[in-house]
């Protein structure tokens, strides 16, 4: 009878440790992930993104897009306007402007007069 509750309780150790480094396993390769190219925008939302952050800076070039959790954003678009400064366009999940950041904010109030 000990033998058999050895073999149980030897069985089910090793399912356990089987868990735990597929569940690490699959943590690391996701955080991989995550952190890389799928934070990147593509497709329909990198247009969507990038025609929300030009109307909100009057035009210019997208350089880089991203996922983004930072004031309460979702999307954040780097552009480099019209007049050389680059400012980050931080924009919530339906593109609308959360905030605008960057050396251009002081020039913006000057360009809308």
């Amino acid at each position: 009878m000990s033998s058999r509750l050895t073999k149980i309780a030897a069985g089910t150790a090793a399912l356990a440790a089987f868990a735990l480094g597929g569940a690490a396993l699959a943590g690391a390769t996701g955080g991989d992930d995550s952190e890389g190219a799928d934070r990147e925008l593509t497709g329909a939302t990198l247009e969507r993104a990038s025609a929300a952050a030009l109307r909100a800076t009057g035009g210019g070039t997208v350089n880089e897009t991203e996922r983004d959790s930072e004031n309460g954003a979702v999307y954040e678009v780097e552009v480099t306007k019209p007049n050389g400064s680059t400012v980050d366009v931080r924009l919530d999940g339906s593109f609308g402007v959360v905030v605008i950041e960057g050396e251009g904010n002081e020039d913006e109030s000057a360009e809308s007069e």
